[in-house]
């Protein structure tokens, strides 16, 4: 199934389940980094129960974004964010945070449910999730929280619908930009996260709202990748609600593998973002690539692989590439250090868009020798290659262009293609 194709009228079993089952505290971000490490494999209890269930599993990523902060706040809304999974699994978790509040966040109506395009829900497929057996969750500022599991199957690549009322006013909005999918909210002040019609969410807006993770369970074999960058890696230049970001593409075909070999893609870029600077407030480039590894990456459960594609915004702020390589350096030492394993993909040619400077083709060329040659990442993807214009390697193949910067539809699938599936299981464990 092409991730371009939404199916509104397949119901994923899990979806159709009631939430049991033991419960999930609210976790900070340290006890996060321990579900990322492998501390809860399964929903279930360890030992002669879990083996009676069935085959092992454990926790993987199917879907993330990253935590920014978009301006103003919410007082007594509901928002609707759409988003669409790569890997299936069982036990169906959402990670709501409030990375950027600077108070408890309360959400006391969470659901999920099926897409069926727009603001609607599939009917009958809209289920409320509980946190710690309760239908509130309080989110101290900095912190996440993870749901209760529902039981049962979500089929791979679904869309749906993953609704929030806020009660009161939330104060800064940890939200994620620029998201290339619509995501609706009400104009008019209450709860309707339960409605399935959506008739009320009568404002779009491309920012996803306090989510930033969806997790399963799958067999324990599996592996997540999350591809850390910028506004190429986020999707922008590429078809709103059509899923052709190159994380989109990669996810297709890792959905075609047998199960034994299929990933989780987890999509981590934030538009403007570098790999040494960035600031945290509305309309922002997002922290740092290197301030945000441990939230953004590490602590989403399953991930054993980083594909980064980051540096042309530090170019484009006069970075120099000895500065971008030491950067490199660091992000690749701790995400080592945490057991993972890092891609570096080679920084895309952008003559003729907003960055075109000869001295900072000369940084470009120099990094991207660095990434293919030094042997510092586990492997590399060679998105510059695959993308460039072959009679003028600083710039994208015609047929790529967009606005010279960020590719189109038709550069995102080669560069979804340009990756080598093999180089994408990697275990330091």
């Amino acid at each position: 199934m092409s991730r371009s194709t939404q199916h509104p009228s397949r119901r994923s079993p899990l979806l159709r389940q009631q939430v049991r089952g033991s419960a999930l505290a609210a976790l900070g971000l340290t006890t996060c980094v321990a579900l990322a490490a492998g501390a809860m494999t399964s929903a279930s209890a360890s030992g002669e129960a879990a083996a009676a269930q069935g085959p092992p599993t454990r926790t993987v990523t199917t879907w993330g974004a990253s935590d920014d902060m978009a301006g103003g706040q919410l007082t007594d809304t509901t928002v609707r964010n759409v988003v669409h999974t790569s890997i299936g699994g069982t036990n169906l978790r959402v990670r709501l945070s409030n990375a950027k509040g600077d108070r408890p966040l309360v959400l006391d109506s969470v659901w999920v449910g099926t897409s069926a395009g727009g603001p609607a829900v599939v009917a009958g497929t809209n289920t409320r999730l509980t946190f710690n057996g309760s239908t509130t969750a309080t989110i101290p500022p900095g912190a996440v929280v993870l749901s209760d599991p529902l039981r049962g199957e979500v089929a791979p690549q679904q869309t749906l619908a993953v609704s929030i009322h806020v009660s009161g006013t939330s104060g800064p909005l940890t939200a994620h930009n620029r998201t290339m999918q619509q995501t609706w909210s009400g104009t008019t002040r209450g709860d309707f996260a339960a409605d399935e019609s959506g008739a009320v969410l009568d404002d779009q807006s491309a920012t996803w709202w306090w989510l930033d993770g969806i997790l399963l369970d799958a067999p324990v074999q599996t592996q997540s990748v999350a591809t850390l960058g910028d506004s190429i890696t986020a999707g922008v230049g590429t078809t709103i609600d059509a899923n052709r970001r190159w994380p989109d593409v990669l996810a297709d075909r890792l959905a075609e593998l047998p199960e034994t070999r299929q990933m989780g893609v987890v999509n981590e870029g934030i538009s403007g973002n570098r790999v040494l600077s960035g600031v945290s407030k509305p309309g922002s480039a997002g922290d740092a690539a290197l301030s945000r590894l441990e939230r953004d990456v590490l602590t989403k459960p399953g991930v054993d692989t980083v594909l980064l594609l980051e540096g042309v915004n530090d170019i484009g702020a006069g970075s120099s590439a000895a500065e971008i390589v030491d950067g490199y350096r660091m992000l690749v030492s701790r995400a080592h250090a945490a057991g993972r394993c890092v891609v570096g993909g080679t920084i895309l040619p952008f003559g003729g868009s907003v960055y075109v400077d000869p001295e900072g083709e000369k940084v470009r060329v120099e990094v991207n020798e660095f990434i293919r040659t030094s042997g510092v990442f586990d492997g590399v993807v060679d998105f510059a290659r695959a993308t460039a214009d072959p009679a003028n390697p600083s710039r994208l193949r015609a047929e790529f262009f967009g606005d010279g910067l960020h590719p189109n539809d038709a550069g995102n699938k080669a560069m979804g293609e340009a990756v080598d599936l093999d180089v994408l299981r990697c275990d330091r464990r």
